[in-house]
């Protein structure tokens, strides 16, 4: 069904939107019923498709869906039409499903042995990281899903890994840690993209302005959404001393670039409160 997207949102509550900004649970956004706007089902990647099995209430509990070879392999092949059809196919399983949005590729570069994440990543060579993600982003999209590129950005290590402040200079998260993003944006045309727990140089991925609304939306002219990682936007108020109030944590994160939450912690009544208070 077609939709005039300035007319929904022109129709659309302050309370609505508020909740539109955040999910219904980590797996769901938000309805509003009386515009006819349903609920979109997201669905981790990247080399499968893992989704909650609906009779049952504990996340690990997956439906059997397709699984490929994990992406340190895939690289191994050398092959962007490869990572395509691979795409294209978990594309195909998320539509039987009724999924919207694929949470992936995964495209991190390998700095640390131990990353807990390093099987999924495709590879530390930025070139050859780029070309698969974009492969795969094509393939996927192809069938009508959305991807979500993770984990934007510097996501490079295990130990401590919601609170840790990646140390790295301008030039080298420039030339070395974001071009496989960037081709994904510019050439892969991902629909969206997925920030990181970590900090960047004593700033939250998820609230930094630099990191999505300079780089991101202003340099790469990235028109898509941007959402956090499950929670990340509570963690502002936490270890990293960022924030103290919910609200806070909302309004610092929606002003850096942050367009959806992912879960419901600070960007439904908190989120509506602070722009009541300071709007």
């Amino acid at each position: 069904m077609e939709h005039n997207i300035p007319e929904l949102v022109a129709q659309l509550t302050l309370e609505e939107k508020a909740g539109l900004c955040s999910g219904a649970d980590f797996w769901h956004t938000k309805t509003v019923e009386r515009l006819g706007i349903p609920t979109l089902m997201v669905s981790d990647g990247p080399h499968g498709l893992r989704t909650q099995d609906p009779e049952r209430d504990d996340p690990n509990h997956s439906r059997k869906a397709v699984c490929f070879p994990a992406g340190c392999s895939a690289a191994a092949s050398f092959d962007p039409d490869l990572a395509r059809r691979e795409g294209a196919a978990i594309g195909r399983e998320a539509r039987a499903f009724g999924v919207g949005v694929v949470l992936g590729p995964a495209i991190n570069i390998k700095r640390s042995p131990l990353c807990g994440r390093n099987f999924e990543y495709y590879s530390e060579d930025p070139v050859l990281a780029g070309e698969l993600a974009a492969g795969y982003i094509n393939g996927v999209q192809s069938q009508g899903v959305g991807t979500s590129i993770k984990h934007f950005a510097a996501n490079n290590e295990e130990h401590n890994r919601f609170y840790c402040d990646a140390a790295i200079t301008e030039t080298d998260l420039r030339e070395y840690y974001f071009p496989a993003f960037e081709k994904c944006i510019r050439e892969g045309k991902a629909e969206s993209i997925m920030t990181a727990y970590n900090a960047i140089n004593g700033v939250p991925c998820t609230a930094n302005n630099w990191l999505l609304n300079k780089v991101l939306k202003q340099d790469w002219g990235f028109n898509g959404y941007i959402v956090s990682d499950c929670g990340a936007p509570g963690l502002l108020m936490t270890d990293h001393r960022y924030v103290k109030t919910p609200e806070a944590a909302a309004m610092i994160a929606i002003k850096a670039g942050l367009d959806v939450e992912c879960g419901d912690y600070v960007f439904a009544n908190p989120l509506l409160n602070a722009y009541k208070q300071y709007m």
